[in-house]
């Protein structure tokens, strides 16, 4: 699992910061309490007095140091039941002034061992879907508002299904390709079909569900995609080049990129060869690909190549779309 790095980044200051903000808590009720209760503030330098007396019994030398080590347990043990008799007369738990940490599994890092820590993990897939939300509606865009009532159940011209009928095929398979991404038969998808039948909406949707497992997911269009590759390439100002080679990176490394509306940008030969390098790069390195496009197969091969078009139709589970045009049908009914 490839996590993108500004989204770790911005996951991993949310935990420092909420760490932060317990510690913060606990001293200030540290501080009212002792001020209640004086007696409080006492034990708690007792407390530690008696951990730098065990630390010297146990390094003295010469001499048997258990009978003092039990003297000193012995008091801290007084002192801990006092402490927590005075926390429960004040109305607080036994551990209040205790430094425990909201994930006990790692401590509060985000890491046990090498590995990342569910909290952490949970940190970044919220992190994913907010980044996400910068080019995408996930208010509303999700399966379940999805809806099936704008495609006809009657005939359609040269077609076995309704649109009806194709539109809950297309919506069971989105729909399972994003709850088990990753482990789905189809890595790949290339949804075509006329405009307003819902290409982007189904995009977004497996966008969210499988950023919200936890996978990095890069949304973006074509016209802003190729823009970012030629600024990599191009571009004489040096952070502006720096910016669109860190982009160029997330498109070609995050473990799903969602390419939308491919076919809208302004076609050059080097766009041409961008989009071969794109899709053939994720194919070797097995990272999945969702394209959305009003470019049928035969329109790819026509306005790109025959090799990206042999890529798509090799590599991909076309889902094509027809019926409609839903924003046409809302429009009519406002």
């Amino acid at each position: 699992m490839a996590y993108d790095p500004i989204v770790l980044r911005r996951a991993s200051q949310r935990l420092e910061g909420a760490k932060k903000e317990r510690q913060e808590s606990r001293e200030a009720l540290r501080r009212d309490l002792y001020s209640r209760c004086p007696e409080l503030g006492d034990i708690d330098r007792q407390l530690k007095g008696t951990i730098l007396d065990i630390i010297t019994s146990s390094l003295r030398k010469g001499s048997d140091p258990s009978p003092a080590l039990q003297v000193i347990r012995d008091k801290n043990m007084d002192l801990q039941r006092r402490q927590a008799q005075l926390l429960q007369e004040l109305g607080c738990p036994p551990d209040a002034l205790e430094d425990v940490p909201a994930c006990k599994k790692c401590g509060d890092s985000g890491w046990v061992g090498t590995h990342m820590c569910g909290c952490l993990k949970l940190l970044c897939a919220q992190e994913q879907v907010k980044e996400l939300s910068k080019l995408l509606d996930l208010g509303e865009q999700s399966f379940d508002s999805f809806s099936l009532e704008w495609y006809s159940p009657l005939p359609w011209p040269g077609e076995s299904l309704s649109p009806k009928e194709n539109m809950e095929f297309i919506y069971d398979f989105c729909l399972n390709y994003a709850q088990k991404f990753g482990k789905f038969l189809f890595p790949n998808l290339f949804l075509t079909g006329d405009p307003g039948l819902g290409k982007t909406f189904l995009s977004a949707c497996i966008a969210r569900t499988v950023a919200e497992n936890g996978f990095s997911v890069v949304y973006d269009t074509a016209t802003n995609l190729f823009a970012r590759f030629e600024e990599q390439k191009f571009s004489r100002d040096v952070q502006e080049g720096k910016g669109a080679q860190e982009e160029t990176r997330r498109y070609l490394g995050c473990d799903l990129l969602i390419l939308d509306d491919l076919g809208s940008e302004f076609t050059t030969p080097f766009v041409q060869s961008a989009l071969y390098t794109l899709i053939n790069t994720r194919l070797t390195q097995s990272r999945a690909t969702v394209v959305s496009s009003n470019l049928s197969m035969d329109g790819v091969r026509a306005r790109y190549n025959g090799q990206t078009a042999s890529r798509l139709e090799g590599e991909y589970r076309v889902l094509r779309f027809y019926g409609e045009d839903v924003r046409l049908q809302r429009k009519r009914r406002l």
